[in-house]
Protein backbone atom coordinates (compact mmCIF):
# COMPACT_ATOMS: atom_id res chain seq x y z
CA UNK A 1 0.00 0.00 0.00
CA UNK A 2 1.28 3.60 -0.82
CA UNK A 3 1.32 6.49 1.66
CA UNK A 4 1.58 10.12 2.10
CA UNK A 5 3.15 11.78 4.38
CA UNK A 6 1.99 15.20 5.41
CA UNK A 7 3.96 17.95 8.29
CA UNK A 8 2.00 20.63 9.21
CA UNK A 9 4.18 23.31 11.55
CA UNK A 10 2.00 25.36 13.55
CA UNK A 11 3.18 27.97 16.03
CA UNK A 12 3.13 26.14 18.80
CA UNK A 13 3.07 22.14 17.31
CA UNK A 14 4.75 20.02 14.59
CA UNK A 15 2.35 17.56 13.23
CA UNK A 16 3.10 14.57 10.95
CA UNK A 17 -0.16 12.30 9.90
CA UNK A 18 0.00 9.58 7.02
CA UNK A 19 -2.67 8.85 4.92
CA UNK A 20 -4.00 6.43 2.28
CA UNK A 21 -5.13 7.29 -1.15
CA UNK A 22 -8.85 7.14 -0.02
CA UNK A 23 -7.70 10.26 2.71
CA UNK A 24 -7.99 7.82 5.22
CA UNK A 25 -5.63 9.03 8.21
CA UNK A 26 -3.64 5.93 9.45
CA UNK A 27 -1.54 8.08 12.02
CA UNK A 28 -0.43 10.73 13.41
CA UNK A 29 2.31 12.10 15.89
CA UNK A 30 2.75 15.65 17.19
CA UNK A 31 5.86 17.78 19.27
CA UNK A 32 5.91 20.59 21.06
CA UNK A 33 8.05 24.37 19.49
CA UNK A 34 9.04 26.76 21.81
CA UNK A 35 7.89 30.61 21.25
CA UNK A 36 10.37 33.15 22.99
CA UNK A 37 9.03 36.70 23.20
CA UNK A 38 11.90 38.97 24.35
CA UNK A 39 9.92 42.32 24.16
CA UNK A 40 6.10 42.95 23.56
CA UNK A 41 5.25 42.33 20.37
CA UNK A 42 8.14 40.12 19.52
CA UNK A 43 7.94 36.09 18.88
CA UNK A 44 10.52 33.83 17.91
CA UNK A 45 11.58 30.18 17.46
CA UNK A 46 14.33 28.02 16.75
CA UNK A 47 15.01 26.07 13.31
CA UNK A 48 16.99 23.77 14.83
CA UNK A 49 14.13 23.20 17.29
CA UNK A 50 11.48 23.30 14.62
CA UNK A 51 13.54 20.26 12.73
CA UNK A 52 13.47 18.24 15.93
CA UNK A 53 9.77 18.31 16.45
CA UNK A 54 9.00 17.52 13.08
CA UNK A 55 11.47 14.79 13.25
CA UNK A 56 9.53 13.92 16.53
CA UNK A 57 6.51 14.00 15.03
CA UNK A 58 7.16 12.10 11.72
CA UNK A 59 8.47 8.96 13.51
CA UNK A 60 5.39 9.19 16.02
CA UNK A 61 3.34 9.07 13.01
CA UNK A 62 4.70 6.67 11.21
CA UNK A 63 5.01 4.37 14.43
CA UNK A 64 1.45 4.45 15.15
CA UNK A 65 0.33 3.93 11.41
CA UNK A 66 1.52 0.73 11.79
CA UNK A 67 3.22 0.65 8.70
CA UNK A 68 7.12 0.18 7.05
CA UNK A 69 8.81 3.48 5.82
CA UNK A 70 8.85 1.97 2.68
CA UNK A 71 5.24 2.36 2.34
CA UNK A 72 5.49 6.25 2.30
CA UNK A 73 6.23 7.37 -1.39
CA UNK A 74 5.37 10.82 -1.11
CA UNK A 75 5.58 13.88 1.29
CA UNK A 76 4.01 17.44 1.61
CA UNK A 77 5.45 20.10 3.93
CA UNK A 78 3.64 22.95 5.22
CA UNK A 79 3.99 25.44 8.28
CA UNK A 80 3.45 29.18 8.98
CA UNK A 81 4.82 31.92 7.26
CA UNK A 82 7.04 32.91 9.55
CA UNK A 83 11.00 34.29 8.78
CA UNK A 84 13.95 32.27 8.63
CA UNK A 85 17.24 33.59 8.11
CA UNK A 86 20.28 31.57 7.53
CA UNK A 87 24.13 32.79 7.08
CA UNK A 88 26.31 30.92 4.08
CA UNK A 89 26.85 27.74 5.30
CA UNK A 90 22.98 27.66 6.65
CA UNK A 91 24.17 28.00 10.04
CA UNK A 92 21.38 30.13 12.25
CA UNK A 93 22.02 34.11 12.07
CA UNK A 94 20.12 35.49 15.21
CA UNK A 95 17.07 37.86 14.67
CA UNK A 96 16.66 38.70 18.74
CA UNK A 97 17.88 42.03 19.76
CA UNK A 98 18.86 40.48 22.73
CA UNK A 99 21.45 38.27 20.28
CA UNK A 100 19.73 34.99 21.20
CA UNK A 101 21.98 32.75 19.10
CA UNK A 102 19.07 29.91 17.93
CA UNK A 103 16.77 32.58 17.72
CA UNK A 104 16.64 32.50 13.90
CA UNK A 105 12.90 32.61 13.22
CA UNK A 106 11.00 35.82 13.28
CA UNK A 107 7.31 33.83 13.89
CA UNK A 108 4.35 35.27 11.50
CA UNK A 109 2.73 36.91 14.42
CA UNK A 110 5.52 38.88 15.87
CA UNK A 111 4.66 42.72 15.32
CA UNK A 112 8.02 44.09 15.98
CA UNK A 113 7.82 46.11 11.94
CA UNK A 114 4.65 47.65 12.08
CA UNK A 115 6.17 50.73 12.00
CA UNK A 116 8.19 49.24 8.83
CA UNK A 117 4.92 48.60 7.47
CA UNK A 118 3.40 51.68 7.99
CA UNK A 119 6.65 53.28 6.07
CA UNK A 120 6.38 50.84 3.10
CA UNK A 121 2.41 51.40 2.99
CA UNK A 122 3.11 55.43 2.33
CA UNK A 123 5.80 54.95 0.10
CA UNK A 124 3.35 52.51 -2.34
CA UNK A 125 4.46 50.15 -5.32
CA UNK A 126 2.28 47.99 -7.48
CA UNK A 127 3.15 45.22 -5.46
CA UNK A 128 0.62 46.47 -2.41
CA UNK A 129 -2.25 46.53 -5.03
CA UNK A 130 -1.63 42.63 -4.44
CA UNK A 131 -1.73 42.73 -0.74
CA UNK A 132 -5.49 44.06 0.08
CA UNK A 133 -3.72 47.88 -0.65
CA UNK A 134 -1.26 47.73 2.57
CA UNK A 135 1.23 45.72 3.65
CA UNK A 136 0.82 43.96 6.95
CA UNK A 137 3.86 43.65 9.64
CA UNK A 138 3.02 39.96 9.47
CA UNK A 139 4.86 39.93 5.86
CA UNK A 140 8.27 39.21 5.21
CA UNK A 141 9.22 42.81 3.61
CA UNK A 142 8.73 44.72 6.68
CA UNK A 143 10.47 41.85 9.14
CA UNK A 144 13.62 42.26 6.96
CA UNK A 145 13.79 45.60 6.63
CA UNK A 146 13.14 45.73 10.14
CA UNK A 147 16.14 43.15 10.32
CA UNK A 148 18.54 45.00 8.38
CA UNK A 149 18.14 48.48 10.16
CA UNK A 150 17.79 47.23 13.83
CA UNK A 151 20.27 44.14 13.29
CA UNK A 152 23.39 45.04 11.04
CA UNK A 153 25.32 42.56 12.25
CA UNK A 154 23.25 40.12 11.66
CA UNK A 155 21.89 41.28 8.36
CA UNK A 156 26.01 41.76 7.01
CA UNK A 157 25.85 37.42 7.73
CA UNK A 158 23.00 36.64 6.49
CA UNK A 159 23.11 34.50 3.13
CA UNK A 160 19.75 33.39 2.54
CA UNK A 161 15.94 33.96 3.96
CA UNK A 162 13.22 31.74 3.87
CA UNK A 163 9.51 31.52 4.88
CA UNK A 164 9.25 28.54 6.57
CA UNK A 165 7.44 25.45 4.42
CA UNK A 166 10.43 26.41 1.99
CA UNK A 167 12.76 26.08 4.68
CA UNK A 168 11.64 22.87 5.78
CA UNK A 169 11.76 21.61 2.17
CA UNK A 170 15.28 23.13 1.52
CA UNK A 171 16.23 20.95 4.76
CA UNK A 172 14.44 17.90 3.68
CA UNK A 173 15.91 17.59 0.39
CA UNK A 174 18.82 20.52 -0.32
CA UNK A 175 16.40 22.37 -2.61
CA UNK A 176 16.39 25.97 -3.52
CA UNK A 177 13.82 26.25 -5.20
CA UNK A 178 10.51 28.43 -3.41
CA UNK A 179 6.82 27.64 -3.23
CA UNK A 180 4.77 29.91 -5.52
CA UNK A 181 2.88 29.80 -2.70
CA UNK A 182 5.14 31.60 0.37
CA UNK A 183 6.50 34.00 -2.28
CA UNK A 184 3.35 35.34 -3.63
CA UNK A 185 1.55 35.21 -0.05
CA UNK A 186 3.88 37.12 2.03
CA UNK A 187 6.99 37.87 -0.10
CA UNK A 188 5.37 39.98 -2.57
CA UNK A 189 6.00 38.42 -5.66
CA UNK A 190 4.09 39.08 -8.55
CA UNK A 191 3.43 35.44 -9.68
CA UNK A 192 1.07 36.31 -12.63
CA UNK A 193 4.09 37.72 -14.09
CA UNK A 194 6.21 34.05 -14.21
CA UNK A 195 8.13 31.29 -11.72
CA UNK A 196 11.46 32.26 -12.52
CA UNK A 197 12.05 35.59 -10.82
CA UNK A 198 10.08 37.62 -13.31
CA UNK A 199 7.71 38.70 -10.48
CA UNK A 200 10.47 40.32 -8.19
CA UNK A 201 9.62 44.16 -8.10
CA UNK A 202 13.41 45.46 -8.00
CA UNK A 203 12.48 49.01 -7.85
CA UNK A 204 10.13 48.62 -4.61
CA UNK A 205 12.86 46.95 -3.18
CA UNK A 206 15.03 49.86 -4.05
CA UNK A 207 12.46 52.26 -2.43
CA UNK A 208 12.18 50.84 0.66
CA UNK A 209 15.50 50.65 1.15
CA UNK A 210 15.90 46.83 0.39
CA UNK A 211 17.54 46.97 -2.95
CA UNK A 212 20.41 44.47 -1.95
CA UNK A 213 18.05 41.60 -1.70
CA UNK A 214 18.35 41.77 -5.68
CA UNK A 215 21.32 40.90 -5.73
CA UNK A 216 23.18 37.71 -7.68
CA UNK A 217 19.89 37.57 -9.46
CA UNK A 218 17.61 37.57 -5.93
CA UNK A 219 19.51 35.00 -4.65
CA UNK A 220 19.18 35.52 -1.14
CA UNK A 221 14.99 35.05 -1.83
CA UNK A 222 14.87 32.79 -4.26
CA UNK A 223 14.60 32.89 -8.15
CA UNK A 224 12.85 29.75 -9.17
CA UNK A 225 9.19 29.19 -7.63
CA UNK A 226 7.47 25.77 -8.00
CA UNK A 227 3.41 25.66 -7.84
CA UNK A 228 1.87 23.72 -5.30
CA UNK A 229 2.12 19.51 -5.81
CA UNK A 230 5.20 20.14 -7.84
CA UNK A 231 8.13 17.26 -7.21
CA UNK A 232 10.78 19.76 -5.96
CA UNK A 233 13.46 17.49 -4.40
CA UNK A 234 13.70 13.77 -3.07
CA UNK A 235 14.37 13.35 0.37
CA UNK A 236 18.30 13.23 1.48
CA UNK A 237 20.14 10.75 3.05
CA UNK A 238 20.63 13.23 6.42
CA UNK A 239 17.17 14.07 6.04
CA UNK A 240 15.96 10.05 5.90
CA UNK A 241 17.66 8.99 8.81
CA UNK A 242 16.57 11.95 11.11
CA UNK A 243 12.93 11.16 10.18
CA UNK A 244 13.23 7.25 10.18
CA UNK A 245 12.25 7.56 6.62
CA UNK A 246 14.12 6.24 3.66
CA UNK A 247 15.70 8.61 1.04
CA UNK A 248 14.70 9.73 -2.30
CA UNK A 249 11.10 9.87 -1.66
CA UNK A 250 9.16 12.69 -3.40
CA UNK A 251 9.02 15.92 -1.50
CA UNK A 252 6.67 18.62 -2.72
CA UNK A 253 7.20 22.21 -2.84
CA UNK A 254 5.50 23.56 0.60
CA UNK A 255 2.47 25.94 1.53
CA UNK A 256 1.43 27.98 4.23
CA UNK A 257 -0.76 26.23 6.84
CA UNK A 258 -3.90 28.18 6.17
CA UNK A 259 -3.59 27.28 2.40
CA UNK A 260 -2.73 23.36 3.03
CA UNK A 261 -6.20 23.99 5.18
CA UNK A 262 -7.94 25.31 2.27
CA UNK A 263 -6.55 21.83 0.25
CA UNK A 264 -8.11 19.65 2.80
CA UNK A 265 -11.52 21.03 3.08
CA UNK A 266 -12.74 22.48 -0.31
CA UNK A 267 -12.63 19.41 -2.06
CA UNK A 268 -15.07 18.25 0.81
CA UNK A 269 -18.29 16.87 -1.01
CA UNK A 270 -20.54 18.63 1.35
CA UNK A 271 -19.17 21.81 0.39
CA UNK A 272 -21.02 22.99 -2.64
CA UNK A 273 -21.76 26.51 -3.98
CA UNK A 274 -19.39 29.31 -3.73
CA UNK A 275 -17.09 27.97 -0.41
CA UNK A 276 -15.05 30.06 1.33
CA UNK A 277 -12.15 27.76 3.64
CA UNK A 278 -12.02 29.52 6.86
CA UNK A 279 -8.77 27.97 9.11
CA UNK A 280 -9.55 28.76 12.25
CA UNK A 281 -6.33 28.01 14.70
CA UNK A 282 -4.15 30.71 16.61
CA UNK A 283 -5.14 33.13 14.28
CA UNK A 284 -7.73 32.77 11.42
CA UNK A 285 -7.77 32.97 7.32
CA UNK A 286 -10.66 32.94 5.29
CA UNK A 287 -9.87 32.00 1.74
CA UNK A 288 -11.31 31.98 -1.65
CA UNK A 289 -10.87 31.28 -5.52
CA UNK A 290 -11.92 32.97 -8.25
CA UNK A 291 -11.29 32.72 -12.08
CA UNK A 292 -10.01 36.63 -12.38
CA UNK A 293 -8.19 38.40 -10.68
CA UNK A 294 -10.44 40.71 -7.67
CA UNK A 295 -9.24 42.88 -5.43
CA UNK A 296 -10.20 44.01 -2.11
CA UNK A 297 -9.48 46.07 0.20
CA UNK A 298 -8.02 45.21 3.31
CA UNK A 299 -8.13 41.76 1.92
CA UNK A 300 -4.54 40.02 0.74
CA UNK A 301 -4.53 39.27 -2.78
CA UNK A 302 -5.71 38.59 -5.51
CA UNK A 303 -2.65 35.73 -5.41
CA UNK A 304 -1.97 34.13 -8.73
CA UNK A 305 -1.39 29.57 -8.57
CA UNK A 306 -0.84 29.89 -4.60
CA UNK A 307 -3.35 27.07 -4.38
CA UNK A 308 -4.23 25.55 -7.57
CA UNK A 309 -2.75 26.36 -10.75
CA UNK A 310 -3.86 28.95 -12.69
CA UNK A 311 -6.57 30.27 -10.39
CA UNK A 312 -6.88 33.17 -8.35
CA UNK A 313 -7.35 33.32 -4.52
CA UNK A 314 -8.01 35.84 -1.87
CA UNK A 315 -7.16 35.73 1.39
CA UNK A 316 -8.74 37.30 4.87
CA UNK A 317 -8.33 37.07 8.41
CA UNK A 318 -7.67 37.70 11.73
CA UNK A 319 -4.74 38.03 13.55
CA UNK A 320 -6.00 36.77 16.73
CA UNK A 321 -8.79 34.44 16.98
CA UNK A 322 -7.85 31.27 18.78
CA UNK A 323 -5.22 33.15 20.76
CA UNK A 324 -7.85 35.64 21.67
CA UNK A 325 -9.94 32.84 23.16
CA UNK A 326 -7.29 31.89 25.09
CA UNK A 327 -6.20 34.83 26.38
CA UNK A 328 -10.02 36.15 27.06
CA UNK A 329 -10.13 33.14 29.39
CA UNK A 330 -6.53 33.19 30.80
CA UNK A 331 -7.32 36.86 32.29
CA UNK A 332 -10.16 36.42 33.91
CA UNK A 333 -10.19 36.09 37.75
CA UNK A 334 -12.37 33.27 37.36
CA UNK A 335 -9.88 31.26 34.85
CA UNK A 336 -8.34 29.79 38.15
CA UNK A 337 -12.22 28.04 38.99
CA UNK A 338 -11.66 26.19 36.47
CA UNK A 339 -8.84 24.20 37.76
CA UNK A 340 -5.85 22.70 35.31
CA UNK A 341 -8.49 21.44 33.35
CA UNK A 342 -6.45 21.63 29.27
CA UNK A 343 -10.22 21.95 27.86
CA UNK A 344 -11.74 24.73 29.79
CA UNK A 345 -14.27 25.49 26.47
CA UNK A 346 -16.14 22.74 27.26
CA UNK A 347 -16.59 23.30 31.07
CA UNK A 348 -17.81 26.77 29.91
CA UNK A 349 -20.06 25.58 26.81
CA UNK A 350 -21.33 23.34 29.62
CA UNK A 351 -22.14 26.61 32.00
CA UNK A 352 -23.54 28.46 29.10
CA UNK A 353 -25.90 25.93 28.77
CA UNK A 354 -26.87 25.67 32.25
CA UNK A 355 -27.59 29.19 32.13
CA UNK A 356 -30.01 29.53 29.30
CA UNK A 357 -31.92 27.14 26.78
CA UNK A 358 -30.48 29.56 23.75
CA UNK A 359 -27.13 31.00 25.32
CA UNK A 360 -26.57 33.75 22.28
CA UNK A 361 -29.16 36.07 23.80
CA UNK A 362 -27.04 35.89 27.23
CA UNK A 363 -24.32 38.80 25.74
CA UNK A 364 -27.39 41.52 24.76
CA UNK A 365 -24.93 43.79 26.85
CA UNK A 366 -21.93 42.05 26.55
CA UNK A 367 -20.03 43.06 23.37
CA UNK A 368 -16.29 42.55 22.11
CA UNK A 369 -13.90 44.83 19.70
CA UNK A 370 -11.85 41.50 18.94
CA UNK A 371 -8.59 43.18 17.31
CA UNK A 372 -6.36 42.46 20.44
CA UNK A 373 -3.57 41.97 17.98
CA UNK A 374 -4.51 44.36 15.52
CA UNK A 375 -7.05 44.55 12.43
CA UNK A 376 -5.47 42.27 9.54
CA UNK A 377 -8.89 42.30 7.55
CA UNK A 378 -10.51 44.58 6.19
CA UNK A 379 -9.29 47.01 8.23
CA UNK A 380 -5.54 46.51 7.63
CA UNK A 381 -4.71 48.35 10.77
CA UNK A 382 -2.39 46.42 13.47
CA UNK A 383 -2.45 49.08 15.16
CA UNK A 384 -5.60 48.75 16.93
CA UNK A 385 -6.73 47.47 20.21
CA UNK A 386 -9.47 45.27 21.86
CA UNK A 387 -12.23 46.49 24.01
CA UNK A 388 -15.06 44.74 26.65
CA UNK A 389 -18.42 46.38 26.32
CA UNK A 390 -20.89 45.65 29.58
CA UNK A 391 -18.71 44.79 32.35
CA UNK A 392 -19.94 45.00 35.65
CA UNK A 393 -18.39 43.59 39.09
CA UNK A 394 -19.19 40.19 38.78
CA UNK A 395 -16.02 38.15 38.30
CA UNK A 396 -17.52 34.35 38.66
CA UNK A 397 -17.75 32.16 36.13
CA UNK A 398 -21.02 33.68 34.81
CA UNK A 399 -19.31 36.46 33.81
CA UNK A 400 -16.33 34.56 32.22
CA UNK A 401 -18.83 32.58 30.34
CA UNK A 402 -20.54 35.76 29.17
CA UNK A 403 -16.68 37.11 28.19
CA UNK A 404 -15.98 34.03 26.33
CA UNK A 405 -19.27 33.65 24.08
CA UNK A 406 -19.13 37.74 23.17
CA UNK A 407 -15.42 37.20 22.45
CA UNK A 408 -16.47 34.14 20.19
CA UNK A 409 -19.45 36.23 18.48
CA UNK A 410 -17.09 38.89 17.89
CA UNK A 411 -14.79 36.79 15.66
CA UNK A 412 -17.85 35.49 13.90
CA UNK A 413 -18.35 39.03 12.95
CA UNK A 414 -15.12 40.08 12.25
CA UNK A 415 -15.81 37.12 9.63
CA UNK A 416 -19.06 38.32 8.44
CA UNK A 417 -17.22 41.85 7.97
CA UNK A 418 -14.45 39.78 5.58
CA UNK A 419 -17.20 38.55 3.74
CA UNK A 420 -19.40 41.71 3.30
CA UNK A 421 -15.96 43.27 1.73
CA UNK A 422 -15.49 40.36 -0.90
CA UNK A 423 -19.28 40.40 -1.81
CA UNK A 424 -19.14 44.00 -2.31
CA UNK A 425 -16.26 42.96 -4.79
CA UNK A 426 -18.31 40.41 -6.38
CA UNK A 427 -17.23 37.41 -4.66
CA UNK A 428 -19.81 35.18 -3.84
CA UNK A 429 -19.84 33.17 -0.36
CA UNK A 430 -22.53 31.11 0.74
CA UNK A 431 -20.47 28.33 3.05
CA UNK A 432 -17.63 28.40 5.05
CA UNK A 433 -15.96 25.15 5.33
CA UNK A 434 -13.85 25.30 8.86
CA UNK A 435 -10.90 23.64 9.82
CA UNK A 436 -8.17 23.98 12.03
CA UNK A 437 -8.94 23.62 16.03
CA UNK A 438 -11.65 25.44 16.19
CA UNK A 439 -13.17 23.51 14.04
CA UNK A 440 -13.58 21.53 16.69
CA UNK A 441 -15.16 24.20 18.91
CA UNK A 442 -19.25 23.61 18.48
CA UNK A 443 -19.89 27.13 19.65
CA UNK A 444 -18.08 28.51 17.13
CA UNK A 445 -19.58 27.03 14.40
CA UNK A 446 -23.34 27.38 15.28
CA UNK A 447 -22.33 31.50 15.89
CA UNK A 448 -20.39 31.75 12.73
CA UNK A 449 -23.22 30.33 10.86
CA UNK A 450 -26.09 32.43 12.61
CA UNK A 451 -24.01 35.31 12.41
CA UNK A 452 -22.88 35.34 8.65
CA UNK A 453 -26.43 33.73 7.39
CA UNK A 454 -23.74 31.56 5.81
CA UNK A 455 -23.79 27.29 5.78
CA UNK A 456 -20.88 26.06 7.70
CA UNK A 457 -19.39 22.85 7.00
CA UNK A 458 -17.21 20.78 8.81
CA UNK A 459 -15.52 17.98 6.81
CA UNK A 460 -15.55 14.56 8.68
CA UNK A 461 -11.93 14.04 8.41
CA UNK A 462 -10.37 15.28 11.55
CA UNK A 463 -7.07 16.60 10.14
CA UNK A 464 -7.95 18.34 7.33
CA UNK A 465 -4.64 20.48 7.72
CA UNK A 466 -2.38 17.78 7.28
CA UNK A 467 -4.60 15.81 4.72
CA UNK A 468 -3.80 19.35 2.73
CA UNK A 469 0.04 18.53 3.20
CA UNK A 470 -0.91 14.63 2.23
CA UNK A 471 -2.56 15.69 -1.03
CA UNK A 472 0.64 17.52 -2.12
CA UNK A 473 2.91 14.55 -1.38
CA UNK A 474 0.15 12.55 -3.24
CA UNK A 475 0.25 14.82 -6.07
CA UNK A 476 3.99 15.01 -5.92
CA UNK A 477 4.53 11.15 -5.98
CA UNK A 478 2.55 10.90 -9.01
CA UNK A 479 -0.24 9.58 -7.15
CA UNK A 480 -2.88 11.94 -8.99
CA UNK A 481 -2.61 13.57 -11.91
CA UNK A 482 -3.72 17.01 -10.63
CA UNK A 483 -4.37 18.87 -7.32
CA UNK A 484 -7.99 19.29 -8.34
CA UNK A 485 -7.99 15.26 -8.62
CA UNK A 486 -6.67 14.20 -5.03
CA UNK A 487 -8.81 16.51 -3.60
CA UNK A 488 -11.41 15.15 -4.90
CA UNK A 489 -10.28 11.40 -3.73
CA UNK A 490 -8.89 12.40 -0.56
CA UNK A 491 -11.48 15.02 0.93
CA UNK A 492 -14.48 13.07 1.89
CA UNK A 493 -17.72 14.50 3.69
CA UNK A 494 -18.97 16.63 5.87
CA UNK A 495 -21.56 17.73 8.45
CA UNK A 496 -22.90 21.22 8.36
CA UNK A 497 -24.58 23.26 10.48
CA UNK A 498 -27.31 25.32 9.10
CA UNK A 499 -27.78 28.93 9.89
CA UNK A 500 -30.84 29.78 11.73
CA UNK A 501 -33.91 32.63 11.20
CA UNK A 502 -35.91 34.71 12.73
CA UNK A 503 -35.69 36.43 16.57
CA UNK A 504 -31.59 34.35 16.22
CA UNK A 505 -31.19 36.45 12.74
CA UNK A 506 -32.79 39.80 14.18
CA UNK A 507 -30.08 39.62 17.07
CA UNK A 508 -27.22 39.21 15.47
CA UNK A 509 -27.96 41.33 12.87
CA UNK A 510 -28.33 43.97 16.27
CA UNK A 511 -25.38 42.97 17.63
CA UNK A 512 -23.43 42.81 14.45
CA UNK A 513 -24.33 46.76 14.31
CA UNK A 514 -22.76 47.45 17.85
CA UNK A 515 -19.65 45.61 16.63
CA UNK A 516 -19.22 48.41 14.17
CA UNK A 517 -19.38 50.58 16.03
CA UNK A 518 -17.11 49.13 18.61
CA UNK A 519 -14.62 49.79 15.51
CA UNK A 520 -15.06 53.05 14.43
CA UNK A 521 -15.75 54.15 18.10
CA UNK A 522 -11.74 53.26 18.54
CA UNK A 523 -10.54 55.24 15.69
CA UNK A 524 -12.24 58.28 16.96
CA UNK A 525 -10.30 57.41 20.41
CA UNK A 526 -7.45 57.21 18.25
CA UNK A 527 -7.76 60.33 16.86
CA UNK A 528 -8.84 62.10 20.56
CA UNK A 529 -5.92 61.32 21.50
CA UNK A 530 -3.76 61.64 18.81
CA UNK A 531 -4.49 65.62 18.99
Amino acid sequence: MEAFLGIDVGTGSARAGVFDARGTLLGTGIAAIETLRPRPNFAQQSSAGVWRAVCMAVVAATERAGIAPASIVGIGFDATCSLVVAGETGQAVSVCPNSTPDSDIILWMDHRAIGDADEINAIGGEVLDYVGGRISPEMQMPKLRWLKRELPESWKIAATFWDLPDWLVHRATGTSTRSVCSAVCKWTYLGHKGFNGEGWDQEFFAAIGLGDLGDSDHLAIGNQFAPAGTAIGQLSETAAGELGLQPGIAVSSGMIDAYAGALGTLGVSAARGASLALIGGTSSCHIVTSEEPIFVGGVWGPYYSVLLPGVWASEGGQSAAGALIDAVIARHAASATLGDNSRPAEQLHRHLAAMADETAFLTADRHVNPDFHGNRSPLAQAWRKGAVSGLTLDSDVDDLALDYLATIQALAYGTRHIIEEMQRKGIEVSSLVVSGGLAKNPLYLREHADATGCRVVVPAQSEPVLLGSAILGAVAAGAFNDIASAMSAMSGDGTVVEPRSGKIRRYHQAKYKVFRRMQEDFAAYAQIMSA
